[in-house]
């Protein structure tokens, strides 16, 4: 089994950056696969403006400088995944910006050594469109105007904002790719649609008729490992608060995660994709389910229910990471030892199929008397959350 450090890969070579040592391995027997909240939003760097429109990473990314993305570039590196889903880092390209966020960050960041961490590249992306940001044709908080960010498909200041990319070290099926970005909430069956206290609706007939359910997006991204194919089944659920008595976003945070229940249970035959397919995934398929899932089983403000559901499926299997650096924050807290957010509670989760055999797991989180410390010695330095990340192999 594969140990943190053990390298698989391609090698790179960019003009005035250090090179990687690292082999091109065809037919891997190990696969290191991670998910990292990256914080790599405007409002990380801007929180005094609401003036989110121009794309504040890309201004960061061209510094060269910024220490919090130079941190986040070696945490990565250090652990070196071979697919690795960060979530909260913003679509420029679908905000309509010229210099692409994802260009930036393999040239300036990832492509630089930092300190004795070799760089690292990733040859093979997937970047769908998300719903952050991007508006409804209705006036959802009843204020008489649609702006954003209030009355968008899923809460941003602009398309693309708290977007997602996948990053792989090897190739991805493009053309097998499967998003619900589109999918109206509506169209689950005994969906939770959010009811004020007296028992009416929240959203009005004409709001609900038209809601997405994703917040972001929901992926199956298919990765080509050698002679195999495995599933990525990638997404950023909305966090169950920020609401009110009618508790919305809990309940599409319930509904998101009930998607992927659906989709791997065979209870998914009324799911419908972007690209016009229908029905769950095939019941043979290997898959790796990953993300800021924004939900605990055991503690948090969200409903428990369908995160314990997944969590409980026959066809998951839950490494449960951990890490010195989680204990050591929430030393009262039983629960403590798998966090992944520095606000205290398991939210991120990397969760193999039961038909694959695992290795190592754990979260990136040093305790306080390790050297590699100060990367994430608060949200500054790097990022609220930690880098989760779980070995597969392959016979």
């Amino acid at each position: 089994m594969a140990m943190l450090g053990v390298l698989i890969g391609m090698s790179v070579a960019i003009t005035g950056c250090a090179k990687s040592k690292e082999k091109v391995v065809t037919n891997p027997t190990t696969l290191r696969v991670a998910t990292f909240n990256v914080s790599m939003e405007a409002r990380n760097y801007e929180s005094e403006s609401e003036n989110f429109k121009d794309s504040i990473l890309v201004r960061e990314l061209q510094s060269t400088s910024n220490t919090q993305i130079h941190h986040i570039a070696e945490i990565i590196q250090r652990v070196r995944p071979d697919i690795v889903l960060l979530n909260e880092f913003d679509n420029t390209a679908q905000a309509g910006e010229a210099e692409d966020s994802l260009a930036l960050l393999q040239k300036h960041y990832l492509a630089v050594a930092h300190q004795d961490a070799e760089p690292i590249t990733y040859p093979y992306h997937y970047r769908g469109q998300v719903n952050t940001g991007v508006l409804l044709p209705q006036d959802i908080d009843g204020d008489g105007k649609i702006t954003t960010p209030a009355d968008t498909y899923g809460f941003g200041f602009y398309p693309g904002h708290y977007g997602m990319v996948l990053l792989s070290r090897y190739p991805i099926d493009e053309d097998s790719v499967r998003s619900f970005r589109q999918f109206l909430w509506t169209d689950m069956p005994d969906a939770a649609r959010p009811k004020n206290p007296d028992g009416t609706p929240y959203y009005t007939d004409a709001v609900w008729r038209l809601l997405r359910l994703s917040s972001k997006s929901h992926w199956d991204v298919p990765v080509q490992i050698g002679g195999q194919t495995l599933h990525i089944l990638a997404s950023h659920p909305t966090p169950p608060v920020f609401d009110g008595p009618e508790d919305r976003n809990g309940a599409r945070n319930h509904d998101e995660l009930r998607l992927w229940i659906d989709y791997l249970s065979g209870a998914g035959e009324y799911l419908y994709d972007d690209q016009g397919g229908r029905g769950a995934l095939d019941m043979s398929r290997d898959f790796v389910l990953l993300g800021d899932l924004n939900a605990s089983a055991v503690e948090g403000d969200g409903r428990r229910d369908a995160i314990a559901r997944l969590l409980a499926l026959a066809r998951v299997q839950d490494p449960m990471p951990t890490s010195t650096g989680a204990r050591e924050a929430r030393p009262d807290n039983k629960f403590s030892a798998n966090h992944t957010a520095g606000w205290g509670m398991r939210a991120d989760y990397v969760l193999p199929s039961s038909s694959l055999k695992v290795g190592g797991s754990g979260v990136f989180w040093p305790a306080k008397d390790e050297p590699l410390q100060y990367l994430v010695e608060d949200r500054k330095s790097s990022s609220d959350h930690r880098l989760v990340w779980v070995d597969i192999s392959f016979d």
